[in-house]
């Protein structure tokens, strides 16, 4: 018991610190996540949908907290306990999240690991077993270092997160996962490779034979069946290959200008996800910005997922001389961790990408 508890402490407490650091890397990311979960469609709890960030904030510190902890053998009993509590709810929440399909990614590992519904609850249900062994063997969980020094590396761990969270925040993530990172080209993102995987689709054609219901099933073609064609149903049996872009539009007036933004040499784009939430101060910022951009010949556009309404005026306040465009909010919120800021392309490759803190680090 004692060497599988030995095994379970390392497994569960690096797994609990990787799974906390990559999302501490990306708060906001998992923020936009929580959000997801307290939507009426899936736990129905709007009321905390205000709170996601905060709650983003503190549970992947405690994450990495008790990760520390069990490693390190400190407060075994405080420390165990609290891993149980958190393993159960989360272990709930991907069965829920699965079993009636609501969230197509728990958002574990951030963006770095996709996984899927099922996969995410067969991740917790191997966590869960494997927390019961620390609790069931919990005495033989000893302290590696004296109780000043795990007091000191504990703090240390706490005011490191903390900071390195007030970092994140006021600027962007420090390792970028997303699609969209510096360097990426968005037309190779949306591009299906040749021999990429197809979808395989399964067909359960209902005919009337002979007066009773007769069901056959094919991969696309139309069965011989000497009877009246009633109805199909079809099923997805195997997902073909999804790029890694595959939700990018840049509309106005209901027309899609992708492909034409994205040729140009030299292109700026202001990115204000919800013009409404958006820090207004910034504004001023990027006006000077965009007026500076057009002098050195880039054109310079704004992508929103807001109303024409809230546009004009945000355009009619701050001076901005500029048009905006309509993009789909989690795309917009995909693209960057910032309302408002600034992204600069060369025949859509990103070159650089700025929180609205650090406009002036903007090179043209």
């Amino acid at each position: 018991m004692k060497y599988l508890v030995w095994i379970s402490r390392v497994i569960v407490g690096v797994l609990f610190i990787i799974s906390g650091l990559i999302k501490l890397n990306d708060p906001m990311g998992f923020s936009f996540k929580l959000e997801e979960y307290f939507s009426p469609g899936v736990l129905d709890l709007p009321f905390l949908t205000p709170l996601a960030l905060g709650i983003s904030v503190v549970l992947v510190i405690v994450e990495v907290i008790l990760g520390v902890l069990l490693l390190l053998g400190f407060k075994p009993k405080f420390t165990v306990w609290s891993l149980l509590l958190m393993i159960v709810f989360f272990t709930f929440l991907t069965f829920y999240s699965a079993y009636f399909n609501k969230v197509t990614d728990c958002g574990c590992f951030g963006d770095a690991v996709k996984l899927t519904p099922w996969e995410s609850f067969t991740k917790d249900v191997v966590l869960l077993v494997l927390i019961l062994v620390l609790f069931f063997g919990r005495k033989y969980i000893r302290p590696l270092l004296d109780p000043k020094a795990n007091w000191i590396v504990g703090g240390a761990t706490l005011l490191a997160c903390a900071l390195f969270a007030n970092h994140v925040l006021n600027h962007l993530p420090s390792v970028d996962f997303r699609p969209y990172k510096i360097g990426a080209n968005i037309q190779d993102g949306m591009t299906v490779p040749e021999g990429a995987p197809q979808p395989i689709f399964e067909y359960a054609w209902r005919f009337k034979v002979n007066g009773e219901e007769k069901i056959v099933v094919t991969n696309g073609d139309y069965p011989s069946v000497d009877g009246e064609f009633i109805d199909v149903e079809t099923t997805e049996i195997q997902k073909g290959y999804e790029p890694p872009i595959h939700d990018f539009t840049i509309e106005k007036e209901g027309q899609d200008y992708a492909a034409e933004l994205l040729d140009e040499d030299k292109l700026v784009m202001v990115i204000a996800y919800d013009l409404a939430k958006s820090h207004y101060d910034a504004f001023s910022e990027v006006a000077k910005v965009a007026k500076k951009a057009r002098e050195k010949g880039y054109k310079v556009i704004g992508m929103s997922a807001s109303s024409d309404e809230d546009a004009n005026f945000i355009k009619s306040k701050y001076s901005l001389d500029f048009d905006f465009y309509f993009t789909d909010e989690t795309t917009l919120k995909t693209i960057v961790r910032s309302n408002p800021a600034i992204l600069v392309l060369n025949r859509g490759t990103i070159q650089q990408k700025v929180h609205y803190n650090d406009i002036e680090e903007i090179e043209l």
